[in-house]
């Protein structure tokens, strides 16, 4: 009887282990349809599928008997990490011994490493060599300014020549300087005022107004006939004749400078505190320039006044631009973040950082920066003037090649890249005209008119300032009237470009986010439909010089 139960044991043992089979393929093939592939809609890329390597974990419950399926997790999103994709677990049956050893000697999945996001909020102080050179050289001008204040009180207490010579000054001269510098400041806020809210109006209103403005003081000055008065008053006539002849070369660019200005100041109306840094910038140049002042005025009583007075005069250039500059970072940082992120960000921790981890780069910035410009200007005159003439050629196509280099090394779009992302001066010039050149924009930003247009809005100031301290000084004391006329310009034009910073950077993050992301929605197609009038010959642009096509042949 147990030789015959013993094929039936082993015959039912057999129908067990085949219906196991039965059932574990079923099982497996349920979980092959369970599977897919799981797409995500991204917010800015549009849709990415997110396919590839998938894998189900199973873990057995000893105590109850029961196969949980822990879901199958995805690639992580590169556009957006955080995002996992988790599906609703299921209850399965409970594999065999041989079947779940089968799946613990399977490999672990190992998530392929993702590129790096670019981070925007780089800890590195940028251009540290830069920094340091100015911090020097500011510690050293206020020693030399300290000095000299010093050195023009102790010629006010000496009874001598020198007293005299020093009253004369202060009473004479201190008085319209001081008044220029409170004029410049408030001509400063009401020239960004008015661009801010009519900028299609202001545009060539600032344009014809500079050369009014300027041949008006240079008239002026002439008319005072006197050597001195009448060189300052040919360098401003000659000026105005120049500035009149770029206002008429660009008339047909208004328009479209006066389109781009109405969308880029648009985010201003978001950050009602974006002014705040220009208020404290205004307020410290304000500050340093009277004291600057007083230094001038004890330089006439030491050795080499004129070498101390130009030292002086280029301490003060430098500083200015470096405040602009860092006005120029801290509107970049705010405007930036908001299109490439959406993002509304605190002025001033933007500021705090504008003044600490990328000082470096405004300072080298701010002697590149104006250098640039001034090549600019020169590289447009002599391929106007370029003919037949060897020497000229020879010079236009000298200065044609360091433009072509100097303007993928360093130019003024660097900023933003500055400050959204905590570039050098050097990389991040680099980087952003490659920006441009990829999006086919580098026409439409080498036309670009803000930059002009902030000039000769420094130039208007300052020339408002020359009209009313000459006029102011011819009556109290002629003989002042050259120097004090150039020191106020100096100071209007100073003042106006720090707070002609907020369009100027806001131009520049409009251009730059729009190279890195053109579909982003908060651009129109101004910028696209000017690159293809440009494309099809429907509009003309002037573009900088740069090496004509026979020389690279």
């Amino acid at each position: 009887m147990g030789a015959a139960a013993e094929p039936v044991v082993e015959r039912e043992r057999e129908e067990e282990e085949e219906e196991v089979r039965e059932r574990n393929e079923k099982r497996e093939e349920e979980m092959e349809m369970e599977t897919e592939v799981v797409k995500v809609k991204d917010l800015e890329k549009g849709e990415v599928g997110l396919e590839g390597e998938e894998k189900l974990v199973h873990d057995n419950n000893v105590n109850n008997g029961e196969d949980f399926q822990i879901s199958m997790m995805q690639r992580l999103n590169p556009t957006n990490p955080l995002r996992v994709l988790v599906q609703n677990s299921t209850r399965v049956d409970t594999p065999s011994p041989s079947q779940f050893s089968q799946h613990s000697t399977q490999p672990r999945f190992t998530p392929t490493p993702q590129p790096s996001i670019t981070t925007l909020n780089s800890r590195a102080y940028t251009n540290k060599i830069s920094l340091f050179l100015f911090l020097v050289h500011m510690v050293a001008a206020i020693g030399l300014v300290g000095f000299l204040i010093y050195k023009g009180v102790q010629g006010i207490l000496q009874a001598s020549d020198i007293k005299r010579k020093e009253m004369k000054i202060l009473k004479f001269y201190i008085p319209q300087v001081e008044a220029s510098s409170l004029l410049s400041i408030t001509l400063a806020f009401a020239w960004q005022k008015a661009l801010r809210e009519w900028p299609k109006i202001m545009v060539p209103f600032i344009l014809w107004s500079s050369f009014l403005l300027s041949l008006s003081a240079g008239i002026l000055l002439i008319c005072f006939q006197k050597p001195s008065t009448d060189g300052v008053g040919v360098c401003f006539i000659a000026f105005a004749i120049g500035n009149g002849l770029y206002a008429c070369w660009v008339t047909q660019r208004m328009g479209f400078c006066s389109r781009v200005l109405i969308k880029a100041l648009e985010p201003v109306s978001k950050f009602p505190d974006i002014n705040h840094p220009i208020y404290l910038m205004l307020g410290v140049a304000f500050i340093w320039m009277s004291l600057w002042i007083l230094a001038v005025i004890g330089a006439l009583n030491f050795y080499l006044p004129p070498l101390i007075i130009i030292l002086l005069v280029l301490s003060l250039a430098w500083t200015a631009e470096v405040m602009r500059n860092v006005a120029n970072i801290t509107v970049s940082r705010v405007i930036a973040l908001y299109y490439l992120r959406g993002m509304q960000s605190s002025t001033q921790f933007c500021f705090q950082r504008a003044l600490t981890k990328n000082l470096g780069s405004a300072c080298l910035g701010s002697l590149f920066v104006p250098t640039i410009e001034a090549l600019r200007i020169v590289a447009r005159a002599l391929n106007l003037l370029e003919g037949e003439d060897e020497f000229m050629f020879s010079c236009a196509h000298c200065c044609l090649n360091v433009m072509q280099s100097i303007f993928r090394y360093g130019n003024g779009w660097a900023f933003v890249q500055i400050a959204a992302y905590g570039k050098g001066f050097v990389r991040a010039s680099q980087d952003t005209w490659g920006l441009f050149e990829r999006q086919e924009i580098v026409p439409v930003v080498d036309a670009d008119m803000t930059s002009s247009i902030c000039f000769l809005t420094g130039v208007c100031s300052g020339s408002i300032c020359v009209i009313v301290a000459a006029a102011w000084t011819a009556r109290v004391h002629q003989s002042f009237t050259a120097t004090i006329s150039l020191l106020v310009f100096i100071i209007g034009y100073l003042m106006t470009r720090i707070a002609m910073a907020v369009p100027h950077a806001c131009v520049g993050c409009y251009y730059v986010c729009y190279a890195e992301n053109p579909d982003n929605r908060l651009f129109d197609k101004t910028i696209k439909d000017r690159v293809h009038m440009i494309q099809s010959g429907r509009d003309v642009v002037v573009p900088t010089p740069r090496l004509p096509r026979r020389y690279t042949t």
